[in-house]
This record gives structure tokens, C-alpha cells and sequence, in this order.
């Protein structure tokens, strides 16, 4: 037990580090007198505040990776299909450069003389004429099509530049995307950090941290038939991948965000979705909630920054936010925005 006589006054940097630590010491001091059912409860619903809006956070960031991601994807296809052309171009333009010099060495033997004294020594006048306009026409159309095609080949390689500047832009994007994650990611550690700081009654007392193992299967008596067979298969895929982590800009089969799950669940039963979830909730028929069926879509908030695949009987599996894994949880586990049949 440390003694209460006041000791003399440090002075220097000893002292500040003295004060800064009393400071410290009384704020605690003073949280753990405060009665039960007053001042902590204030900071206890300001914690989970900030958590559900890092959580939305992190969600909003990952969908904009993923739409970055998915738009850089597009773009190098772009910039594949656009070489193939231009390579293309190119060979076609060799080939013609080829019987262009083929062409212009017989011009050039048969041109040797002047032409009219080689027609006056001709000794078929009609002949050569004609010979002589074919190359004409011949050199004429050749030419043109030289012409054609080298500038088929300027427009060609401006596309690629194109192409080529706006992958890099992209790139740069998904990079400051990627880094505005990072930076989310820590700040959900920190919340976290003061959740878990709680008393476990507390902790249980919060939705997420009660939901947090909810990785059996739930009671689906009653639940439905699967809109579809398809829908059936999706469901199946989308079981088999409870308890993997969720894993930002992920999208199987180790680790999934929310749409990469629902994206990976659906491409095993043949269905291709876009990325986003966003897009994926306009990806289909919308239905209200009333009536949804398993394996329908269920997109959360405002901007549908979140989704889930709809699995019969009030319940939704998903891939909640980081640091948890793939589960269920109740369909109405936060603002229900649309519901998608696919």
C-alpha cells in the first residue's frame, strides 16, 4: 500500500509526467464513484454510437473499393481487347506494307525508261496501257488502304492511351480507397478496444456482442420454399461458408465482405451478380419484405451500403463487419432498404 503523504513538489519534466498521471488517475477515480445508473451510461451509449457509425463507415469504404475495384477490372479488359486490335492493325499493315514493296520494285523496273519512250517501243502499244493503268489503279487503292489503316492505328493506340491513363487513375483510387479502409479499420479496433473494456453484462447487454457467435444454424421451421432452384443452390453455398472471416474487398472462398458473399453464394448456383451491393440490390425483381422467400437479397441503410441473403423465418446470413465471422442474424437487424428476388 503506497503511503498519502504528499510528496515534495517534483520540478522539470518529472513533474509534468506526475501531473499528467494524477490527471489520469483522478479522471478514473472519478468514474468509478459515480453511481451505477448515472454518468457511465452516457459514455456506455456514446461507445456503441461510435461503433455502429464505424461499422457503416467501413461498410461505405469497402463498397467503394469494390466499385473501383470491379471498374478496374472492366478497364483492363478494355486495355486487353484494345492491344488485340491494334497488334491486329498492325500485322494487317505489315502485310500490305509487303505487297506495297513487292509493287513498287515491279514499278520501278518496269519504270526505268521514260514512259512514253517505252510506249513508243512497245511492241504491244494496247498492252502495256493496259498493264500500266492496273498498277495505276492498283498502287491507288493500295495506298488508300495503307492510309486507312495507319489511321486506324493512331486511333488505336489514343484508345489505349486512353484506356491506359484511366486504369491508372483508378488504380490510384482504389489505393486512397484502400488506405481510408486502413484507417476505418483501426478506429473499429479502438472501438472494440472500449466494448470489450466493459463488464461482460454489459458487453452481452450490446446486440453485437450477443450476436457475435451466432454461427448455427438457426430454427427454419416453417421457413419457405427457395424462390428458386437457383435460389436453393445460392442458400446451400452461402451455409457452407458460416464461421469464415469476413474479410474486406474479399469475395470467397476463404473470406467474404457482405457482397462477396452474396456474390460467391450465388456464382455457385450459376448466377453471376455484379460486385457492390449496391448493384446487387437492383440486380432483379424487388419484393416487399412481407413477402420475401429464401434466398432473396435483403440490402440494409439508406445506400444499401449492406447485404444479406434472405434464409426463411426472420433470419439473414451474412457477413456482418470485420473481426466477425459469416452468420445468421434477424432479417430486421438494422433498416431494411430493399429486397431483391434474383
Amino acid at each position: 500500500m503506497g503511503s498519502h503523504r504528499r510528496p515534495a513538489a517534483p520540478t522539470g519534466p518529472d513533474r509534468c509526467v506526475r501531473t499528467a498521471t494524477i490527471t489520469v488517475l483522478s479522471a478514473a477515480a472519478a468514474l468509478a464513484a459515480a453511481p451505477a445508473g448515472a454518468a457511465p451510461q452516457e459514455p456506455r451509449a456514446d461507445t456503441k454510437a461510435k461503433v455502429d457509425r464505424l461499422y457503416e463507415q467501413a461498410e461505405q469504404a469497402t463498397e467503394a473499393y469494390n466499385k473501383a475495384d470491379e471498374r478496374a477490372d472492366t478497364l483492363r479488359g478494355q486495355v486487353d481487347r484494345a492491344k488485340d486490335r491494334v497488334a491486329r492493325g498492325q500485322e494487317r499493315i505489315n502485310t500490305m506494307r509487303g505487297a506495297l514493296g513487292s509493287l513498287a520494285g515491279a514499278q520501278y523496273r518496269a519504270g526505268g525508261i521514260d514512259p512514253a519512250l517505252a510506249l513508243m517501243l512497245s511492241s504491244d502499244p494496247d498492252g502495256y496501257l493496259d498493264k500500266a493503268s492496273a498498277l495505276s489503279r492498283l498502287s491507288a487503292r493500295q495506298s488508300g488502304e495503307l492510309t486507312k489503316l495507319q489511321q486506324a492505328q493512331r486511333a488505336l493506340s489514343q484508345e489505349r492511351a486512353e484506356a491506359t491513363r484511366k486504369l491508372t487513375e483508378l488504380e490510384k483510387s482504389r489505393k486512397t480507397v484502400a488506405r481510408h479502409k486502413r484507417t476505418v479499420e483501426s478506429k473499429l479496433a479502438k472501438a472494440r478496444q472500449l466494448l470489450n473494456s466493459l463488464p461482460k453484462e454489459e458487453r452481452d447487454a450490446d446486440g453485437r456482442s450477443s450476436r457475435s457467435g451466432r454461427g448455427e444454424l438457426p430454427d427454419l421451421a416453417g421457413a419457405g420454399a427457395p424462390a428458386s432452384s437457383r435460389a436453393a443452390a445460392a442458400i446451400a453455398a452461402a451455409r457452407s461458408a458460416v464461421g469464415k472471416p469476413y474479410v474486406w474487398g474479399a469475395n470467397g472462398p476463404s473470406g467474404f465482405d457482405c457482397s462477396g458473399l452474396t456474390q460467391w453464394s450465388y456464382s455457385r448456383a450459376g448466377v453471376g451478380l455484379p460486385r457492390t451491393s449496391q448493384a446487387q440490390a437492383g440486380a432483379g425483381r424487388q419484393v416487399p419484405l412481407s413477402q420475401a422467400q429464401p434466398g432473396d437479397l435483403v440490402a440494409y441503410r439508406d445506400d444499401a451500403s449492406h447485404i444479406g441473403m434472405y434464409v426463411g423465418n426472420g433470419q439473414v446470413v451474412h457477413a456482418p463487419y470485420p473481426g466477425a465471422a459469416v452468420r445468421y442474424d434477424p432479417v430486421g437487424m438494422m433498416p431494411v432498404s430493399s429486397v431483391t428476388r434474383v
